[in-house]
């Protein structure tokens, strides 16, 4: 029983979320390396599994340690918070955006009390949230509130190339604003720690430029010296291993290449464009500064194709696997 606990949420329950979920717990794989335990709704789940023409067994159990994960069966913590036939597919809804919240909150309570080992999150919406008056625009906004933490990192990873974020849902004008010395500075440490966490530590984290060939000293902006190179040498001086700035249209290739351990994005889709480039549907989202670890699928609920059963659960199975893996090196 050395494998991980991984409680999963379906997401809500009007978009692919539950279809991928049920598909991903139908691998061995998945299996073999983690014990997964879904956080959803009965109904909700025999419906997906009746559109993904999954043969499954669902059981209901009230915790955890209840559960058997074992191969043709999927354990499940029952909200009952969803009336199937009230539930329109692909449609933004309040009753979806609440019964999702709802998932989010009880898999935090389950993994803040060591009941679980992670957790791994299917897509929400954020409209439905908002129809459903939840007053967070996303996952990590959500689970800052209910864990008390302030600013939680995020991170992607594809393969083996990790992407952190000095900003995140801001416009682009003010992601610019929020490149100084000090932020930088800060995140550096902050990654930095990340990966030691994670048992990442031994390389290099490249800061990404901003400007065109990071700026030509001064010749196509001047953040990079005024702002990014001062803080990289400062950090070297404290003995954080970095590199940087580095310019944005190679520095995600060597990593991929392995030249660093990882990069810091300086905008929101500086990093996107890089990771799902190279691999959309194995990009996944790894939330840190958690009092546990939360990674996610890195794609939304697809109400243009809820219900229909041609939803891939790759990118489901790679955030269990990537959860599972790193709680084992923890």
């Amino acid at each position: 029983m050395n494998r991980p606990r991984i409680a999963i949420t379906v997401g809500d329950p009007a978009g692919i979320g539950p279809e991928i979920v049920m598909q991903a717990l139908e691998d061995q794989e998945v299996l073999a390396a983690s014990r997964p335990l879904v956080v959803g709704d009965l109904g909700v789940l025999e419906q997906a599994k009746a559109f993904c023409r999954s043969h499954g067994k669902i059981r209901v159990v009230a915790e955890p340690a209840d559960a058997n994960y074992i191969s043709g069966t999927v354990d499940l913590i029952d909200l009952g918070n969803v009336e199937v036939d009230s539930l329109k597919m692909g449609v933004v809804s309040g009753l979806g955006g609440q019964a999702a919240f709802e998932y989010i909150e009880k898999a935090v309570e389950l993994a803040s009390s060591k009941k679980v080992d992670a957790i791994a999150t299917g897509p929400i919406n954020k409209e439905s949230l908002k129809a459903a008056k939840v007053d967070f625009i996303g996952h990590t906004e959500i689970l800052a509130a209910l864990t008390g933490v302030d600013e939680p990192l995020t991170m992607f990873q594809v393969h083996s190339m990790r992407v952190f974020f000095l900003s995140r849902h801001v416009p682009l004008r003010e992601a610019c604003e929020l490149v100084t010395k000090d932020r930088v500075l800060t995140y550096i440490r902050r990654c930095s720690e990340a990966l030691q966490e994670l048992g990442e530590a031994e390389g290099i984290l490249a800061v990404a430029g901003l400007n065109p060939h990071s700026g030509e000293h001064g010749l196509f902006g001047d953040e990079e010296v005024k702002q990014i190179e001062p803080a990289v040498q400062e950090a070297r001086r404290q003995g954080y291993r970095v590199a940087g700035p580095v310019p944005a249209d190679s520095v995600f290739t060597q990593a991929h290449q392995g030249k660093y351990s990882a990069v810091l994005s300086l905008y929101h889709d500086q990093g996107h464009i890089a990771t799902k480039t190279l691999d959309f549907e194995k990009t996944i989202s790894i939330t840190l500064g958690l009092p546990f670890l939360r990674t996610s699928v890195d794609h939304g609920t697809a109400f243009d194709i809820a219900g229909t059963g041609k939803a891939s659960a790759v990118s489901m199975k790679e955030a269990i696997f990537l959860a599972a893996n790193y709680v084992r090196k923890g």
